[in-house]
C-alpha cells in the first residue's frame, strides 16, 4: 500500500504541475484538459483525501470525505470486513487551489470503510457543501459514475504532500493482491505517477472531465510477489505479474449508486455493488 505516513516512515528503518494554455480547437478534436489543483482535497494525519459529492448530491447535503480503507483511524479493516456507521471525530485539513490549508473539517461518522474488493473509507462531516462554499469558496470534487478508460490522462492529487502526480491510466487489473487483501478491477498507472507513503487516499482525477475516477492506494516497492507493499497482478487464469515501481488505484464509479437522497448510504439500492457487511 502507499502506506499511511507513520507506517511509511517506520518502514524506512527496516527496508530502507501546470496546465497548458487553452486554445481554440475543432469540435472533432479531443477536449482540452481542465485545470486540476488542490481545491477540495484534504490532508489527514497520515494520508490524503478529498471532499466528494455524487452526481445526485445536493448543496445542502452533509459533505463527505473520501480516502483509503487502510487510512481508517481504527486500523486496517480485515479481509471480508465492512464497517458502516462507526462514530468518528477525525479531522481533515481543507486545502484551497494553491494547497494552503484554509479550514479544519471534522467527521462525525465513518459512513463506509472496507479493504475488500476495493480500498475506501468515506466519512460524513459536520458541515455541508453549501457552508464550505460560502465560507471558503471551495467546491467538492464530483465522483464519476462511469468506468474509467484506459489511456486517460489523470492527476493524482496528494493533500498530505501537496504534490500533484501526472500520468495516464495504463490499464486495469483483474485482481490486485497484496498480503491478505484482494482488490478487483484496479487501475494501473503509467510509470510517471511514482506515488509514495502519505499519498494514500489521494483522488485520481480525469483531466478532461475534472471528476474523480479512482482513489490512489498502493504500489509495488521492492519487486516482491503479493506481499504487503508489493502488490501483484492476477489475471482471470491465475497468472501472476509483478511490476516493481508501478502504482495503482481503486475505481470509484461504483460508489454513487450506493448513496441516495441526502448522501445517505444504501447498500441495498439498485445497482449498488459495494461489499456488504
Amino acid at each position: 500500500m502507499n502506506k499511511p505516513l507513520v507506517a511509511a516512515l517506520a518502514s524506512l528503518a527496516i527496508t530502507g504541475i501546470g496546465a497548458a494554455p487553452a486554445v481554440a480547437v475543432p469540435q472533432t478534436a479531443k477536449a482540452a484538459a481542465v485545470t486540476v489543483n488542490f481545491a477540495g482535497t484534504v490532508s489527514l494525519s497520515n494520508c490524503s483525501g478529498s471532499v466528494i459529492r455524487f452526481p445526485n448530491s445536493a448543496d445542502s447535503d452533509p459533505a463527505l470525505v473520501l480516502t483509503n480503507g487502510h487510512c481508517l483511524e481504527t486500523g486496517f479493516p480485515e479481509p471480508g470486513e465492512v464497517i458502516t456507521g462507526q462514530s468518528s471525530s477525525r479531522t481533515f485539513g481543507l486545502l484551497n487551489s494553491s494547497g494552503t490549508r484554509v479550514a479544519t473539517l471534522r467527521a462525525n461518522q465513518v459512513v463506509y470503510s472496507t479493504m475488500t474488493d476495493t480500498d475506501i473509507t468515506i466519512y460524513r462531516t459536520t458541515t455541508t457543501y453549501a457552508a464550505i462554499k460560502s465560507s471558503y469558496g471551495i467546491s467538492p470534487l464530483t465522483v464519476s459514475a462511469s468506468h474509467p478508460v484506459a489511456g486517460t490522462a489523470i492527476k493524482v492529487v496528494s493533500g498530505y504532500w501537496k504534490t500533484i502526480y501526472s500520468c495516464n491510466i495504463d490499464g486495469f487489473v483483474y485482481r490486485l493482491k497484496e498480503g491478505d487483501w484482494t482488490w478487483k478491477d484496479s487501475v494501473r498507472y503509467t510509470s510517471a505517477c511514482n506515488t509514495i507513503g502519505g499519498t494514500s487516499g489521494s483522488p485520481v482525477i480525469d483531466t478532461t472531465t475534472g471528476q474523480v475516477v479512482a482513489v490512489n492506494n498502493t504500489g509495488n516497492e521492492d519487486g516482491e510477489r503479493c506481499t504487503v507493499d508489493n502488490p501483484c497482478e492476477v489475471d482471470e487464469s491465475g497468472n501472476v505479474t509483478v511490476r516493481q515501481g508501478i502504482n495503482y488505484a481503486e475505481e470509484t464509479y461504483i460508489i454513487p449508486a450506493c448513496f441516495t437522497t441526502g448522501n445517505v448510504l444504501s447498500l441495498s439500492a439498485s445497482g449498488c455493488t459495494l461489499p456488504k457487511p
